[in-house]
């Protein structure tokens, strides 16, 4: 492993440390192709795609602790998306929160997993020589624990909101000392939650961006999810299939947030809930979908969208006013280079 990128094990375990620097220059690029109505392209799954090249998932805490086990393709992870074309690349910290980690017995490895995952990307922008033009978003969820098997997550596990609030205030903490640039809101879904991840995030200073993650009528029945442009009847939180989508965001603040869309999520269902969005957020607009199933803690690559479709997709989400398009679980570093050739088109 070459020396500058680092092992968990080579972070400090419980004393925080001062706020590392950030890229200045990066975040105002971002920002003022935004403001002059732009695209930015993310980059695609980091977790199924550190499991399609090898490493080894955690039957508890998903790709958590690949950032122990394998440093260096997490790095080439990022690195490879940077070349192919992604402006942001977002840490390898979804399921590194304590609502993840301590049910798992992993509570003491929080400040570790969590500072090395952004170290990594850091040191991965800067091989490939991007610290001027990429900055890294640093993933924060409300993700529980799942049974294993399925993608249901383990209502045993569901904390306390009260708990929770204060779990988001030290992971938001922890990223943004780390040197984030920026914080990605991942998955959110139950309206329980995504108050206080929001205010936690908001507290920082950092600029926040809020991805939403729905469920079509078909889904939540347990049927097989339409086709591109058939019409959708009706959209529901992905961790809560009781609660329309519409009842998420009417629970919800968005003040403060700089960009809000869909992802994990599949293609076809991205745009009618970016209309239901539209609805009660008027700033940038995000989609990076999924494509395949999961089974905790394995993504079964079936069905993915082939590339070339995907690329179609990125483009008429862009014909629409998306700004931000990028891929989440399934969709790899083929289809972010398709998505951002397409994209450099326009």
């Amino acid at each position: 492993m070459p020396s500058d990128i680092p092992s968990a094990t080579d972070a400090p375990a419980a004393h925080p440390t001062p706020a590392q620097p950030r890229a200045p220059g990066a975040m105002a690029r971002i920002q003022s192709r935004l403001h002059a109505g732009r695209c930015i392209v993310i980059d695609g799954a980091t977790g199924t795609e550190l499991e399609r090249r090898g490493a080894k998932m955690h039957d508890r805490v998903w790709c958590a602790t690949a950032t122990e086990t394998s440093p260096e393709i997490l790095a080439d992870v990022h690195e490879d998306y940077i070349r192919a074309g992604a402006q942001v690349i977002i840490t390898n910290t979804f399921s590194t929160n304590r609502n993840m980690l301590d049910p798992a017995g992993l509570g003491d490895r929080f400040e570790s997993l969590n500072r090395s995952a952004v170290e990594i990307a850091r040191l991965a922008r800067k091989r490939a020589g991007a610290d001027d033009r990429v900055v890294v978003a640093g993933s924060m969820s409300h993700q529980v624990p799942m049974q294993k098997g399925t993608a249901q997550r383990d209502a045993e596990q569901v904390p306390d909101p009260k708990i929770a609030a204060g779990r988001f205030r030290e992971m938001a903490e922890t990223l943004a000392e780390a040197g984030v640039d920026l914080l990605l809101l991942e998955m959110m879904s139950d309206p329980d939650f995504i108050n206080p991840a929001i205010e936690a995030a908001r507290a920082t200073g950092l600029p926040l961006w809020v991805g939403f993650s729905v469920r079509p009528q078909a889904e939540r029945e347990g049927r097989k999810a339409g086709l591109e442009g058939e019409e959708e009847p009706a959209l529901f939180s992905y961790s809560r299939p009781d609660l329309p989508f519409e009842g998420v965001l009417g629970d919800i603040s968005l003040d403060g947030v700089q960009a809000a869309g869909i992802m994990h999520t599949k293609t076809h269902v991205v745009t009618p809930a970016l209309a239901c969005l539209d609805r009660y957020f008027s700033g940038v607009r995000m989609a990076y979908p999924d494509s395949g199933f999961f089974k905790m803690p394995n993504w079964q690559f079936v069905d993915v969208i082939p590339v070339d479709d995907f690329a179609r997709a990125g483009r008429r989400w862009a014909s629409e006013g998306v700004q931000i398009i990028g891929g989440c679980c399934g969709l790899g570093l083929d289809h972010i280079q398709a998505l951002a050739t397409a994209l450099a088109e326009d």
